[in-house]
């Protein structure tokens, strides 16, 4: 049951992707270009995430398990500080100069463009050489990554 909820769970995820069209790297650009034709959709659908993963946590704080057996991992209490900024900036630099991550990328790989399967290619490239130890982050930022 567990794998069927995740597989469920995954296929609600894509559908919403493409529904808000976050699979049009273009849309994505459109909302960063906050001085030129600025499009406030990725706003709303963040904003909708947002409202509906709170609604879960407050149903989920009270239980000790899922539905389908496991624990629920409890919610984070890690303070914001550099080195998630330092994160969250270089993620969002990448996804700012494509339109696009990784997540949505691999739902719009379905319609076939190349551009985007450039793009896996890349992202699963960097990933391997990092773990095979072909790529090395500086100490600074060693600690943030687990792999």
């Amino acid at each position: 049951m567990r794998k069927l909820t995740a597989l469920a769970s995954g296929l609600l995820f894509s559908f919403g992707l493409i529904v808000s069209d976050m699979v049009n790297p273009a849309r994505v650009i459109a909302f960063l270009d906050v001085t030129g034709d600025w499009d406030p959709t990725l706003a709303f659908v963040m904003g909708g995430a947002i409202a509906a993963a709170s609604v879960a946590w407050i149903i989920a704080r009270p239980r000790k398990s899922a539905y389908f057996g496991g624990a629920i991992p409890p919610m984070p209490t890690q303070p914001v500080d550099r080195k998630l900024v330092t994160g969250s900036a270089i993620f969002g630099i990448g996804w700012g100069l494509v339109g696009i991550c990784p997540g949505p990328a691999i739902v719009a790989l379905s319609f076939g463009k190349w551009e985007i399967a450039v793009f896996i290619i890349a992202m699963m490239a960097g990933m391997a050489l990092y773990n095979f130890g072909l790529i090395k982050l500086p100490d600074r930022l060693r600690s943030t990554v687990k792999v």
